[in-house]
């Protein structure tokens, strides 16, 4: 049973952001388009939302100062949303005022996205001053953890939402 709600536990968080992908694309499909490039745009709204991490993590750091928990999560949410509305608006402006296929353009997205996205994080990796080549934000992702507080009265399903160190 423990084993079962570990895979549970870990299953959940893993799935969320495809979830929200394929509803994405569910409703972009009522509107008439195959969006083949929802990895790519996700993987730059990803890599965008940890380079500002990243960067406000690091001008935190070297002005000796703590980190503001609205900032620390504020600063990623936003460059995610702006990776991801960058890469949106190019597959609009190519779809919809060029007329280029879909498909193509698409899988162009993807492609591309992937690529910039390993770009960058490679780019970051080489920045961190380490004999592990890893990008470590333990001080953002604190602000991120959370339980909550009404999970001990769900019994085996609380364990589910519970923090797991």
């Amino acid at each position: 049973m423990n084993m079962f709600v570990a895979f549970l536990a870990s299953s959940i968080p893993l799935a969320i952001p495809l979830l929200y992908g394929s509803t994405g694309e569910i409703i972009t499909e009522k509107a008439g388009h195959l969006n083949l490039g929802i990895p790519g745009i996700m993987y730059v709204g990803a890599i965008s939302g940890v380079i500002g991490s990243f960067l406000y993590e690091n001008a935190c750091a070297a002005a000796a100062t703590a980190l503001n928990p609205i900032l620390a999560v504020l600063i990623p949410l936003l460059c995610c949303v702006a990776g991801s509305v960058l890469m949106g608006l190019i597959y609009s402006f190519m779809t919809v005022t060029l007329r280029v296929n879909q498909n193509v353009t698409g899988l162009a997205l993807t492609t591309f996205g992937i690529g910039i996205g390993n770009f960058f994080g490679g780019s970051l990796i080489k920045l961190v001053d380490s004999d592990m080549p890893s990008i470590a934000l333990t001080k953002t992702s604190g602000f991120f953890r959370t339980s909550l507080p009404f999970a001990d009265d769900l019994g085996w399903f609380g364990e589910i939402f519970l923090k797991h160190d």
